[in-house]
């Protein structure tokens, strides 16, 4: 009689959790048939291999192949069956970028936490130069940014740069700004912007300049001879910085939404002997209970975190504005998974992002555990 034939048994993939269980919400644009590869498995590797510094399709492609089966198997790819990297390339191309976005957002909301009782926002947007073609513009990407955590918590596309001031608002929509304080730059320093943060039980904090020329007049002109001053000095990195914050109520005349205090800041900045001095002025929406000037002052400098702890290291260490990534939405995506990627590593208390992604290149079963542990 003959023997019936041994079929070895499928290994049993875990239940998705983390991030893994995250990419299961996002929908996908694939057509069921012939699809080998669930959407999740190749969200997850593709964001496993950028937690390891990754900064190609390419880099992806050789992580993926490198990696042992049962690495593979804890991302949700079963039998050692990788993806290749036309099969990534693809999916990310026809991904849903938004939706990606709102999924990981949600996820991250959920992860930071307030300081004193409060949450702090910055608000800014980034084009992704790299990613212009002949026929269309680079992406321009509007991203709320955590001051306390350093992670991102949201990220909207808006045509051109152009489209950012009504982006921010339908960014912000997507968050409970109940008790929350949002940072924005000059460009931002818009009624509506202003007024839709407050509605929502929020206060802001924007930068006036010479864009606003009436409200910058009346602000420089308030007489902040008389006002005391809060300074904090800091010195390192070859160079001496002075900040000095004076605040005043709001005068009744100024006629920006919600006002209630205007503050000057003085930047002194000594380096090899050459003194630069900058001076700008803010509003704020929140009163001298709820942000004397020694919790204004960390709230202004904090917005600067965006640029210095999410801009810089995408554009240095992940070298975006030259990345060769232009299809559909493959860009957006790989920003996500960056944006993604700095954030776990934020949240995990780690300063210096591209040691971390060194670290992760040569250990990648640390970054498969960000993924389901985080």
């Amino acid at each position: 009689m003959p023997s019936s034939p041994i079929v070895p048994a499928r290994a049993q993939l875990p239940e998705p959790s983390g991030l893994l269980a995250v990419f299961g919400t996002v929908p996908d644009p694939r057509h069921r048939r012939g699809v080998r590869h669930t959407l999740p498995s190749v969200l997850a590797v593709g964001a496993a291999a950028v937690l390891a510094y990754a900064r190609s399709f390419a880099a992806i492609g050789e992580w993926v192949a490198d990696q042992p089966g049962a690495a593979l198997a804890r991302l949700g790819v079963p039998d050692g069956r990788r993806p290749e990297e036309s099969t990534i390339r693809r999916a990310f191309a026809r991904l849903d970028a938004d939706a990606l976005d709102r999924a990981i957002s949600a996820f991250l909301w959920t992860r930071t936490h307030r300081v004193q009782g409060r949450r702090v926002i910055a608000v800014d947007g980034k084009t992704v130069r790299g990613a212009r073609t002949g026929a269309t513009g680079a992406p321009h990407l509007v991203a709320a940014f955590d001051h306390g955590s350093g992670a991102v918590l949201g990220q909207l596309a808006v045509a051109a740069k152009s489209n950012e001031i009504p982006a921010v608002r339908d960014l912000l929509a997507a968050f409970d700004l109940t008790g929350t304080v949002v940072t924005v730059d000059a460009m931002h320093t818009q009624t509506d912007t202003a007024e839709f943060i407050t509605a929502t039980g929020g206060h802001y904090v924007v930068t006036v300049n010479g864009n606003q020329p009436s409200l910058h007049a009346a602000c420089k002109a308030l007489p902040w001879t008389e006002v005391p001053a809060h300074r904090t000095t800091e010195t390192g990195h070859g160079r001496r910085a002075t900040r000095t914050l004076k605040v005043i109520d709001a005068p009744a005349w100024v006629g920006f939404a919600s006002a209630a205090q205007i503050a000057q800041l003085r930047r002194t900045v000594t380096r090899a002997g050459k003194k630069s001095v900058e001076v700008v002025c803010l509003i704020t929406s929140a009163g001298h209970r709820q942000a004397p000037p020694e919790t204004l002052a960390p709230w202004i400098r904090g917005h600067w975190g965006i640029e210095n702890r999410l801009h810089w290291v995408r554009d240095v260490t992940y070298d975006e504005d030259r990345s060769q990534i232009r299809t559909g939405s493959a860009p957006q995506v790989m920003v996500t998974l960056r944006n993604t990627a700095i954030s776990l590593l934020r949240l995990t208390g780690t300063s210096n992002i591209a040691k971390a992604l060194r670290h992760h290149a040569r250990h990648p079963g640390k970054a498969i555990e960000h993924l389901l542990t985080c």
